[in-house]
């Protein structure tokens, strides 16, 4: 079974759960790496163990919320084999799978509905990447 990790902050802890009951529908199994309530938290302290479940290879690839999704983002790229890619629409949410073969999908929750999570999310489950010269650029990436 194919298995994806969660991770939210307080912002995005509602979506987070609505989007756990969402990945069901494509067969994935889910990992909640927290938070579990709308109590204020540090979005790092449930992104780190993300990011590292994905690395392990714990999970086949993370989806994580915050508010505006950059914090999130932001602490899981610091991981050198995480490509974490905000997606605000479904477009993006296409490109980041396309051309950067993101492993970890962010959304920005305050943002964003929950009808157009979902249908960024299945475009980002649906996208392959491309390949190609896409893999060259990635292949850049690690200082």
């Amino acid at each position: 079974m194919k298995t994806v990790g969660l991770a939210s902050d307080h912002a995005g802890y509602p979506l987070k759960e609505v989007l756990k009951k969402y990945l069901v529908k494509f067969g994935y199994e889910t990992v909640d790496f927290g938070t579990h309530s709308t109590e204020s938290m540090d979005y790092p302290d449930t992104a780190h163990p993300l990011a590292k479940a994905v690395e392990n290879g714990e999970v086949d690839w993370g989806l994580a919320m915050c508010g505006t999704g950059n914090g999130m983002a932001i602490s899981l790229n610091k991981h050198q084999k995480i490509r974490a890619g905000l997606a605000w629409s479904v477009d993006i949410g296409k490109l980041v799978k396309q051309h950067n073969n993101a492993n970890v999908l962010v959304l920005p929750a305050r943002f964003i509905t929950e009808y157009q999570a979902k249908r960024i999310v299945k475009a980002f489950i649906e996208t392959e990447f491309e390949g190609g010269r896409h893999q060259r650029r990635i292949d850049k990436i690690p200082c």
